[in-house]
């Protein structure tokens, strides 16, 4: 078993309490996300592992550093950002509980762990900053901070007539004048 995500556990499998720490560079086999943004493949990724041998298996914790890259999801504009994710899981000796990760002919392999943690890690609607204002709805045009305020909301044609009629003109309309009358 080989391949850039996989470490050997040999000398610590089946010896509970035995602790290993590995720190290594990575690259992305393939991209990695369907959405907005994604790690594309080649990029690098950081992992900082610890291997700790139970009696169930070898627990694997751990974090991975990488950056993935896309279009803002309210303007269109390119971004790249760092993600950093946490991951744990327990990869079972063979015959052992039934898990979707095993110790395999003493070896590990990391890849799908840490796939799946960058993933789901990665923003569903990303934005190139917070308070991005998007994109001007009838340009198309992406707004910045001052043509929101400069310009005006299209009206709809259908309600172009009442917009001669505004609260201004209400001093100017007649006042009905209310007198209390009492019967005696």
């Amino acid at each position: 078993m080989t391949g850039p995500f996989v470490i050997r556990v040999k000398d610590i499998v089946r010896s509970p309490g035995e602790m290993r720490e590995h720190a290594f560079e990575v690259s992305a086999p393939e991209k990695w996300g369907e959405g907005l943004v994604s790690v594309d493949a080649g990029v690098p990724i950081d992992l900082d592992v610890r291997l700790e041998s139970v009696h169930e298996g070898i627990l694997v914790s751990g974090t991975a550093e990488t950056e993935y890259a896309g279009v803002c999801g309210r303007c269109l504009t390119d971004i790249a950002e760092g993600v950093e994710v946490e991951f744990q899981e327990l990869f079972a000796y063979p015959g052992e509980e039934a898990t979707d990760f095993e110790v395999q002919d003493d070896h590990v392999d990391l890849e799908t762990l840490v796939r799946d943690a960058i993933v789901l890690s990665l923003p569903f609607q990303p934005v190139c900053q917070p308070d991005c204002p998007g994109l001007d709805p009838a340009t198309g045009e992406r707004m910045t901070e001052n043509t929101g305020s400069e310009q005006r909301e299209p009206l709809d044609p259908r309600w172009a007539a009442l917009q001669d009629y505004t609260t201004d003109h209400d001093e100017e309309a007649p006042r009905l004048r209310v007198e209390n009358t009492e019967e005696s």
